[in-house]
């Protein structure tokens, strides 16, 4: 029912309610799906944008950039709320505003104007991002966080996959305007749902004091967890990886390799289904191999395949399939890497969820909005989008070795029962 708080009982296992998981991981993932679509959708209009508004190739990508500076600070800003208020009330204000600022983007003038209207509509899905995270954390722990959220990349996973499909179907029929009604639509369509149908996971006695000392107390605790400071690191890096591909993808993919942007569509989906089954394939490799293990032999897969994509690209073989198909092995390497990563860091602050899902949320949108236009501004080129990912992922496996704690994880590796899960 509407408002009502989910009463989380201890020694309660999802396999008691299966119907009640499967449901929230609908609508969770349907939440957390509203960041990947205000990202991807309006991919294929890049060319058509620049077009209109008069803007060059790297003017465009930082729009992109200010959404992801919106999601990176909106994070900040909704984390605290979400552990001082509840989940709800912040997710509810967040696709308020990301309604809004979509509407907004309708009368845009320039690529600038259009750019600030971005860095709000970040700042609005900033707040399902946040929540999602953070309602995964009062719900299950440990090995149990990392197969659920590599259920819910299951569910988001159709965004990347439909997102540039839709906004190619809805080009032919409208200009780059039609995407930001279609944003809108989308937005206002899952706050009613989640009115609706999401409950309260945190309940009044587990929140923190909304103040100012006690938002830097939970901040300054945190950051000062070295494994919790590494993991994000991983998770941070691999998402500047994604988003390296996505801020390049649309020029190298139509302008070098002459797709249309039907065409980019079906190979962006492709990418898509890499990171979606290799998440879902780390649901069974759980059940053999320690978390820890897995983000090392995935990690070691992603560098492997993005140096082979940057040495046939560099060389010329191949073509397209030279670059595409390695890519996309070190894309499925992210796909395994990411889930574990990010829940086994949510593991260690299940007291400060929110406040710790934000800090995790801030720094890979942060870190995304720095490396997708670096992208346009080496020339937009194949070789320059596989350089900058190449970078960011052997980064990443940098941060593994060097900063994340063996003895630490292997401690958060233990806790692979639910913490909790719905009534």
């Amino acid at each position: 029912m509407p408002g009502r708080d989910l009463r989380l009982e201890s020694g309660v296992t999802s396999q008691t309610a299966p119907r009640s998981m499967v449901k929230m991981i609908l609508i969770l993932g349907s939440i957390i799906a509203v960041g990947p679509l205000t990202i991807d959708m309006y991919l294929p209009a890049f060319p058509s944008i620049g077009e209109d508004l008069a803007a060059d190739p790297t003017s465009v990508q930082l729009t992109l950039t200010g959404t992801l500076l919106g999601l990176a600070v909106g994070q900040l800003l909704v984390g605290p709320l979400a552990d001082a208020f509840g989940r709800r009330r912040p997710l509810l204000y967040g696709l308020g505003l990301h309604v809004v600022a979509a509407l907004l983007c309708l009368v845009a003038p320039s690529v600038a104007v259009l750019g600030v209207l971005r860095v709000l509509q970040g700042l609005g899905a900033a707040a399902a991002t946040v929540v999602a995270s953070a309602v995964v954390r009062d719900l299950v722990s440990g090995v149990a966080a990392a197969k659920l959220f590599s259920r819910l990349i299951l569910v988001l996973g159709a965004a990347p996959i439909l997102a540039p499909s839709l906004g190619s179907q809805l080009l032919r029929w409208a200009d780059w305007r039609g995407i930001f009604v279609a944003l809108a639509i989308f937005g206002a369509a899952i706050g009613i749902m989640a009115a609706w149908a999401l409950p309260e996971t945190l309940p009044p006695e587990r929140r923190q004091h909304p103040d100012l000392r006690t938002t830097l107390r939970s901040y300054r605790t945190i950051l000062r967890d070295r494994t919790f400071v590494g993991l994000t690191l991983v998770l941070s890096l691999g998402m500047a990886t994604i988003f390296s591909y996505v801020g390049g993808s649309s020029y190298v993919m139509q302008e070098q390799y002459g797709l249309s942007e039907q065409e980019f569509a079906v190979v962006f989906g492709l990418c898509a289904v890499g990171l979606i089954g290799s998440a879902q394939l780390n649901v069974r490799l759980l059940n053999r191999y320690t978390p820890r293990q897995l983000i090392l032999c995935s990690l070691g897969l992603a560098c492997a395949g993005m140096l082979l994509a940057l040495a046939a690209t560099a060389a010329h073989v191949g073509g397209l399939l030279g670059l595409l198909i390695p890519m996309w092995l070190g894309l499925c390497g992210v796909g395994l890497a990411n889930p574990n990563a990010g829940a086994m860091a949510l593991s260690r602050h299940g007291e400060a969820a929110g406040t710790a899902a934000s800090i995790q949320g801030s720094l890979q949108f942060g870190l995304g909005a720095l490396t997708a236009p670096v992208v346009g501004a080496l020339g937009a080129t194949g070789l320059a989008m596989v350089g900058v990912m190449a970078v960011t992922i052997i980064a990443g496996l940098t941060s593994m070795l060097f900063i994340v704690r063996a003895a630490d994880m292997d401690a958060v590796d233990g806790a692979a029962e639910p913490a909790v899960a719905p009534a």
